[in-house]
């Protein structure tokens, strides 16, 4: 029976079929196997939670009704107290075997709760690793934009600068102290492929440092600077 059918069972067919296997050396290795498939695990989980509540609640309810059958017989004198010590015998046995039965489920709770919580952190690590491989996708984008308009010579905008701070001013964890690092970092050690430098890529890089020095993001190099010229015009359009 795999995970699929599993999951088609009834509540008490599926709740049986935990009873059956939740001893180790009398399970099914096929059947606990799908019992604890993460698509499976928490309903096997809360059904033998709610098993476990039963019994312990059968387990005092008995032990307060012996109580009460205790009292009752010993106020009948020797007769009574007869009847309750002929009693004894089986109550204890089936208490024997309750008791025995609700230790069984407790740990096979605690079994449950570990493999939930190995199947939490197997979730959260791989939703970790994919945000971190959307964040390196989204960062090389914006080291592209910004490589861009240094090589084009435009005039970037504030916004522009802001966003390229970013790369500077966000950090991920890395290394075995999970140490905080820049994502630029990120993106010059672990993130890209390491190429030549040729010169016309250093004074792009010169750029983009000159630009993430200047004050609010901005280098004063490019105050004042027109965004248009007129070749060969006599006009002096700097002044």
């Amino acid at each position: 029976m795999d995970a699929h059918q599993l999951a088609e069972l009834d509540d008490q067919q599926y709740e049986q079929l935990i009873v059956s296997n939740a001893h180790p050396p009398a399970r099914d290795p096929e059947v606990w196997a799908a019992l604890t498939d993460p698509s499976n695990l928490e309903r096997t989980r809360e059904i033998i939670v709610n098993v476990h509540q039963r019994t312990g609640n059968t387990l005092r309810t008995r032990k307060s009704k012996r109580d009460e059958f205790q009292q009752e017989c010993f106020t009948r004198g020797e007769a009574g107290k007869r009847d309750w010590y002929e009693s004894r015998a089986e109550y204890e046995n089936w208490r024997r075997r309750a008791a025995n039965f609700h230790q069984c489920m407790q740990r096979a709770i605690s079994e449950l709760s570990k493999l939930q919580r190995k199947v939490n952190r197997d979730s959260n690590m791989n939703l970790a690793q994919e945000n971190r491989e959307t964040l390196r996708k989204l960062s090389i984008a914006v080291q592209r934009h910004q490589a861009m308009r240094a090589k084009t010579g435009q005039i970037a905008a504030q916004e522009d600068y802001e966003l390229w701070q970013l790369l500077d001013t966000l950090t991920v964890p890395c290394g075995p102290n999970q140490e905080p690092t820049a994502l630029r970092t990120m993106l010059d050690f672990y993130w890209t492929d390491v190429t030549p430098v040729d010169d016309g890529q250093e004074q792009r890089a010169l750029a983009e440092r000159t630009m993430r020095s200047a004050p609010g993001g901005r280098s004063s190099q490019y105050e004042g600077v027109p965004k248009a010229r007129h070749v060969g015009s006599r006009k002096n359009l700097a002044s």
